[in-house]
C-alpha cells in the first residue's frame, strides 16, 4: 500500500515535468509561423519570441529556492501548475508580441520553480533505495511532454490556417489544469516538515509513505540529527564548508547545456532543414527526435539506481562525444539528411541515458536538508542561464556560423564533461540523503 501511494504522491508531482517539457518545446512549432506574421527581426525574435520563457525561468529557478524553503515544496509546486495554466491560455490569445512575450515569461517562472520545487520534493519522500527513480520520473514526464509537444505540433499544424501556432500552444492549458487539481491532494514534504518543527506531521507523512511506524520513526530520527530547526530559513548557500556541493551542481548544470540539448531541442526544425529536410518532413524528424529521446530516458530511469550515476554519465558522455562529432562531419561535407538525423539521434539518445537521468537526481541529493531548496536553486539557475543565452543566441548562430562549427564547439565540451565525471563526480546511488550529506561535505 505505501509503496502504492509514494508512487501516485510522486507521478502527481512528476507532471511538473511534463509540463516543463511540453512549454519548452512547444514553441518550435510556432517559431516560424510567429516569425512571419509579426515580421520580427532576428534580434527581437531571439530575444522576446524565443527565450523570453527562458528568462523567465532563470528568474524562477533563482528565486524558486526561497518559497520552496520558507513555505514549502507543495505550495509553491501548486502555484506552478497555475502560471502553467495562465500562459498557455494568454500566449494562445495573445494579440501582439509584447502580449505573447509576457506570457511566455509567465510560463517560464512556472518552468524555473518547477526545476526546483519538484526534485527536492521528490528526493524527500523516496528512500535511499528508490530515490534515482523515483526523481527521474520528474525527467521522464519531462521527456514526454516533448514529445507530445512534437506530436501535438505536427497534428495541429494548418488545424487554424495562420493561427494554427495559436493552437499549439493553447492546448497546454488542459493538462496544466489536470495537474494543478492533482497536486492540491499530495501531502507536504516530510523533511521539510522536520526543518520546520513539525515533527508529528512529519511522523505520519513518513508513515503513509513507508508503510511501517518502525521505519517511519527511524527516517525521523536520522533527519532530525541532521536538523536544526528553524535552520531552513536563515543559512546561508555561499559558504566555504558547500564548496564542494556547489562545484558539483555547478559543472553538471554547466555541462547539461554546453551539450547543446536546448540548441537541439529548441530548433529541431530549423536543424534538419538546413541538414536537407523538406519544412513538413522537419517537423515530423522532430517528432522522432522526441521519441528516441522517452525511449532511453526510460532506459536511464531503470538503469539510474541499478547502474548509478557515474556509469550513466560515462555512457552519455561518449554517445555525445561521438553524435556531436559525426553532425559536424555531416554538415562540414554536406552529407545525406539521413547521415544527419541518425547521429541527432545519437545525441539525443546520450542525453537522455546520461546527463537527462542523472541531473535532476543528482543536483537533490548533494544538498543538506536545510539548504537543499537553495542548493537547487543554484544548480538549475546555472543550467536555465546557460540555457536562456544559447536559445537567445541560436537563431542569430545559424544564420551566420557554419553549422559544423557549432556542434564541434559542443562535442569539445562533452570531452571535458567525461574527465569531469571520471576524476570528480562522486557516485550517489543507494545512499540516504543523510549519508550523501556526510560524503560530499568531505
Amino acid at each position: 500500500m505505501e509503496k502504492r501511494y509514494t508512487l501516485l504522491t510522486s507521478l502527481t508531482v512528476a507532471l511538473a515535468g511534463f509540463l516543463f517539457g511540453f512549454d519548452t518545446v512547444v514553441i518550435s512549432g510556432a517559431n516560424e509561423p510567429i516569425k512571419e506574421i509579426w515580421e520580427t527581426s532576428s534580434w527581437f525574435h531571439g530575444f522576446f519570441i524565443m527565450s523570453m520563457a527562458l528568462w523567465g525561468t532563470v528568474i524562477g529557478a533563482l528565486f524558486g529556492g526561497i518559497p520552496t524553503d520558507r513555505y514549502g515544496r507543495k505550495k509553491v509546486l501548486i502555484w506552478i501548475g497555475f502560471l502553467y495554466l495562465a500562459s498557455a491560455l494568454g500566449s494562445a490569445l495573445a494579440p501582439d508580441p509584447y502580449t505573447f512575450s509576457f506570457f511566455r515569461f509567465i510560463g517560464g517562472l512556472g518552468v524555473g520553480a518547477s526545476s526546483v520545487a519538484a526534485p527536492a520534493y521528490l528526493s524527500e519522500i523516496s528512500s535511499a533505495r528508490n530515490r534515482g527513480k523515483l526523481v527521474a520520473l520528474y525527467q521522464f514526464n519531462l521527456v514526454l511532454g516533448i514529445l507530445i509537444a512534437f506530436l501535438s505540433n505536427y497534428f495541429l499544424q494548418g488545424f487554424g490556417g495562420v493561427n494554427d501556432w495559436r493552437y499549439m500552444l493553447g492546448v497546454e492549458a488542459l493538462p496544466a489544469l489536470i495537474y494543478f487539481l492533482l497536486v492540491l491532494r499530495v501531502p507536504n514534504s516530510p523533511r521539510w516538515l522536520v526543518m520546520k518543527g513539525k515533527y508529528e506531521a512529519a511522523q505520519n507523512v513518513l508513515l503513509q509513505l513507508l508503510g511501517s511506524k518502525e521505519a517511519a520513526t527511524q527516517t525521523l530520527a536520522e533527519v532530525k540529527a541532521h536538523s536544526l530547526e528553524g535552520k531552513i530559513s536563515r543559512e546561508v548557500l555561499f559558504q566555504k564548508k558547500y564548496y564542494r556541493p556547489l562545484m558539483l551542481a555547478f559543472f553538471i548544470a554547466f555541462f547539461n547545456q554546453l551539450s547543446g540539448i536546448n540548441f537541439v531541442l529548441y530548433y529541431a526544425p530549423v536543424i534538419l532543414e538546413k541538414s536537407g529536410f523538406a519544412s513538413s518532413d522537419s517537423l515530423l524528424s522532430s517528432v522522432s527526435i522526441g521519441a528516441v529521446n522517452l525511449i532511453f530516458t526510460m532506459i536511464g530511469l531503470a538503469l539510474i539506481d541499478r547502474s548509478g550515476r557515474r556509469s550513466l554519465m560515462y555512457i552519455g558522455s561518449l554517445a555525445y562525444i561521438i553524435g556531436l562529432g559525426m553532425i559536424a562531419y555531416a554538415f562540414y561535407t554536406e552529407a545525406e539528411p539521413l547521415f544527419s538525423l541518425i547521429f541527432i539521434l545519437v545525441f539525443i539518445a546520450g542525453h537522455a541515458v546520461g546527463q537527462g537521468a542523472v541531473i535532476w537526481v543528482f543536483i537533490a541529493e548533494i544538498f543538506p536538508n536545510s539548504i537543499r531548496g537553495k542548493g537547487q536553486s543554484f544548480g538549475v539557475s546555472v543550467h536555465w542561464i546557460l540555457a536562456a543565452l544559447i536559445t537567445l543566441l541560436g537563431e542569430v548562430v545559424i544564420e551566420s556560423i557554419p553549422a559544423w562549427t557549432i556542434f564541434a564547439f559542443f562535442a569539445s565540451f562533452m570531452v571535458l564533461q567525461l574527465l569531469f565525471t571520471h576524476f570528480v563526480m562522486p557516485e550517489t546511488k543507494g545512499k540516504s540523503l543523510e549519508t550523501v550529506e556526510d560524503e560530499v561535505a568531505h
